[in-house]
């Protein structure tokens, strides 16, 4: 039996992705998909509105790469529909938006997670390991790039991997996260994780976790080649969802890391 899916941001680079990655896979069909009004005339072979409720009057998932605001305005809007999975892939999220999203997976099972890769998530595996092994002395430095047209910074992707570090030394990011540095910084504090960003061009994403210590430099580093990585990623998590009770799950559930 084939799971319908709507996608949400239908005519946008990682809708696009989705509904080719789904239109090739047997798994899926698409129901409709959502955009912004002047995009409705979008060529995507399936129909378009402004409306989450109307487009997945039909789903049983919903595919979300969009924006926090449409992110948290589809949830709503979906208790409606018959959709009972909501993949999200939204970066940028608040904390307060977090916990807005979580609510929801009182009633539906949500995959949310800062990047759908199967390499980012194995990485963010090996980060944490790397973290637990490895003293306060080591510097952690997180090091990400993407294209130009990304509002939000650091990354979803580089939060993921600086979480998965801070849990490795029994910690949470918050907690250790530094400052962007400018100006007269002043030495760096042990213990604590660093991050530096990259916009430019059509940089899909780069991330690099280096562990600094002061004789030697342990790197870990993933790049995307293609979003076509994330669709993949996406799809494999609705079929996984698709058989869970409602709850809030990661990718690291999905792969059983």
């Amino acid at each position: 039996m084939t799971l319908s899916i709507a996608i949400a941001g239908a005519a946008g680079r990682m809708g696009q992705a989705i509904a080719a990655a789904a239109g090739a896979d047997p798994r899926f069909s698409i129901a409709g998909g959502t955009e912004r009004a002047q995009a409705l005339g979008a060529l995507c072979g399936f129909a378009l509105s402004t409306d989450a409720a109307a487009a997945a009057a039909n789903a049983q998932v919903w595919i979300d790469f969009t924006t926090p605001a449409a992110t948290l305005d589809a949830l709503n809007a979906l208790s409606s529909t018959p959709v009972r999975v909501a993949i999200i892939g939204t970066t940028g999220l608040t904390p307060a938006q977090e916990q807005q999203v979580a609510a929801h997976a009182t009633r539906i099972a949500i995959v949310r997670s800062g990047n759908f890769s199967l390499g980012v998530n194995l990485l963010a595996a090996l980060v944490r390991q790397a973290a637990k092994a490895l003293g306060p002395e080591w510097d952690i430095e997180i090091t990400e790039a993407h294209h130009r047209r990304k509002v939000d910074a650091p990354s979803g992707t580089a939060l993921l991997l600086g979480e998965a570090a801070a849990k490795g030394r029994g910690a949470a990011l918050a907690d250790v996260r530094l400052p962007a540095r400018e100006g007269i910084t002043g030495a760096r504090p042990e213990g604590g994780i660093g991050f530096a960003v990259v916009r430019g061009g059509g940089i899909v994403g780069e991330h690099t976790v280096a562990f600094a210590a002061e004789r030697e430099v342990l790197t870990l580093s993933h790049q995307a080649l293609d979003r076509a990585v994330f669709a993949d990623g996406a799809l494999a998590a609705a079929a996984w969802a698709a058989a869970k009770p409602p709850g809030l799950y990661s990718m690291a559930d999905v792969l059983g890391l």
